[in-house]
């Protein structure tokens, strides 16, 4: 096997962005998204956390009690990060609340509404582009309000299939022209 160094890649920047579930997909890594596309700004430094989860259950034989199947009975894929920026986008995404603006939000028991979900990753040139067809925020971290750290909103997406069964288009871009 030949190890290739330019195939390793960095995510030095990159960009979150949420649109209402119906916008078209973008179809690779590098076409700009459509005007409904919007930007959540900053994200903390560790990024993005991609988690892919399954359950299984061991079907075990009478003989000896040997396990002869393992039957796949869940499989999640999610994402987390922390939106560091205050703006109306990610006051809406975080609480959950549609009228959210950057002066006052309402915090009720509303569940997140669904998303198409764009994770831009930016390698120099190069770049991948994760596309999540339909994506719910199902977790939220706390709040920490301190003069040392700026204040962020930690959420993981849930990405859910879409009509063909994909939670994620995962697209790659090498910027080679």
């Amino acid at each position: 096997m030949v190890n290739i160094a330019q195939n390793v890649r960095v995510a030095t920047t990159g960009a979150v962005s949420f649109a209402p579930i119906g916008t078209a997909l973008p179809l690779d890594a590098v076409a700009a998204l459509a005007a409904t596309f919007k930007d959540v700004g900053y994200i903390g430094p560790d990024g993005v956390t991609q988690a892919i989860e399954t359950d299984v259950t061991d079907i075990t034989a009478w003989q000896n009690g040997d396990t002869v199947r393992k039957v796949q009975t869940s499989h999640d894929v999610t994402f987390q990060l922390v939106m560091l920026e205050t703006n109306a986008l990610s006051l809406k995404i975080y609480y959950a609340d549609a009228t959210a603006t950057a002066s006052v939000v309402k915090v009720t028991g509303a569940q997140s509404l669904h998303n198409v979900v764009v994770i831009d990753v930016i390698d120099e040139k190069r770049s991948i582009r994760i596309v999540l067809p339909d994506a719910q925020v199902t977790e939220r971290g706390e709040i920490v309000y301190q003069n040392e750290e700026a204040t962020g909103y930690d959420i993981t997406l849930t990405a859910y299939p879409d009509a063909d069964g994909v939670k994620a288009y995962i697209y790659l871009d090498d910027g080679e022209v």
